[in-house]
């Protein structure tokens, strides 16, 4: 088979790259000229320079595909310019949908995220079911997402054979940007977090979140969507495992989310000057308000998913941060 990955130079992207090239898929990637590779040295891909914007060219790049991945996404919880996550996360997904339909590919897999699902009120885990509208995204990126996954469903219910995954939070190697959650790790490795909030994410291994992806080109049911997380850990219990991990004490102190509000304040004012990545976000924290915990139930029924333990997660993560961003 051939199998188009977009987003194949991210952290993601390059694990169900390496998922595929295990089940001897011939794997075409669609990158965009002058994007970092380092992901994908060392490895046999059919590189496709272009981009997702450009859609007069993506029916082009997905002929002769038997399935394509759309892993790509514009993973920022800020910008100066959000209207660039709309671009990227909703308008690229539409382009390259009807470029899946013009082409007769028979089968797509959507990335998603969990921060398009719902949170229980009453501290459960939550599910691909638990209700929840726009009005409760909380920033740009999670807006853009939910967007972009409504218009996966509705183009699922013409007749586009698209199965949508939810990784929640993945952790291990080639975290190369990093994402937020890398960030964290990255920083508490280098003994830079003596504080945490009261918060919780649900971890996964990447390669569980890239297996969850070969599963559901396997197994998916068109236009349904399915959870790919691991375990429920708050933000405390993951700097405890990874001060433990690396053999520095852990953080003493939980600090209330209104006191980083302030901090955030001035990270976005000084980012706005310097234009470099701001320490904290506002969205960042507001977010952090809710425990993002989650269940895998439907994925692990329904597509034989099954996640490692998040010890492991952590500490090949830990490993690859202690290596690349020392």
């Amino acid at each position: 088979m051939r199998s188009l990955v977009t987003g194949a130079t991210g952290f993601v992207g390059s694990a169900v790259v390496r998922r595929l090239l295990r089940e001897d898929h011939r794997v075409r990637v669609l990158v965009r000229p002058g994007s970092d590779r380092r992901n994908l040295q060392g490895i046999d891909v059919e590189v496709v320079e272009g981009d997702l914007i450009n859609a007069s060219s993506l029916v082009r790049i997905c002929d002769n595909c038997d399935a394509v991945f759309h892993v790509a996404a514009d993973y920022r919880l800020w910008t100066p310019q959000p209207q660039q996550l709309y671009s990227t996360n909703v308008e690229g997904t539409r382009a390259l949908l009807e470029a899946v339909r013009r082409s007769g590919v028979p089968r797509m897999v959507y990335t998603s995220s969990v921060a398009t699902l719902g949170i229980p009120a009453d501290g459960q885990p939550g599910d691909e079911n638990t209700p929840v509208t726009l009005d409760d995204m909380i920033g740009h990126y999670k807006r853009s997402k939910f967007l972009a996954e409504r218009l996966v469903c509705e183009y699922a219910a013409q007749g586009v054979p698209v199965v949508i995954v939810n990784p929640s939070t993945p952790l291990g190697p080639r975290d190369i940007k990093p994402t937020p959650t890398g960030r964290i790790v990255r920083d508490a490795v280098a003994g830079h977090m003596p504080a945490y909030v009261d918060t919780g994410l649900n971890i996964v291994h990447v390669d569980d979140v890239a297996d969850g992806h070969w599963l559901a080109l396997r197994h998916g049911a068109v236009g349904e969507r399915y959870i790919l997380g691991g375990a429920n850990l708050s933000l405390r219990d993951l700097l405890f495992e990874i001060a433990d991990i690396v053999g520095r004490r852990p953080p003493r102190w939980k600090l209330p989310h209104a006191a980083l509000m302030p901090v955030a304040y001035l990270a976005e004012a000084w980012a706005r000057i310097s234009g470099r990545q701001p320490i904290a976000t506002l969205e960042e924290i507001r977010m952090s308000r809710k425990r993002m915990f989650f269940t895998s139930a439907k994925a692990e029924s329904a597509l034989g998913y099954a996640a490692g333990p998040a010890r492991l997660a952590v500490e090949d993560a830990v490993a690859w941060f202690s290596l690349h961003h020392a």
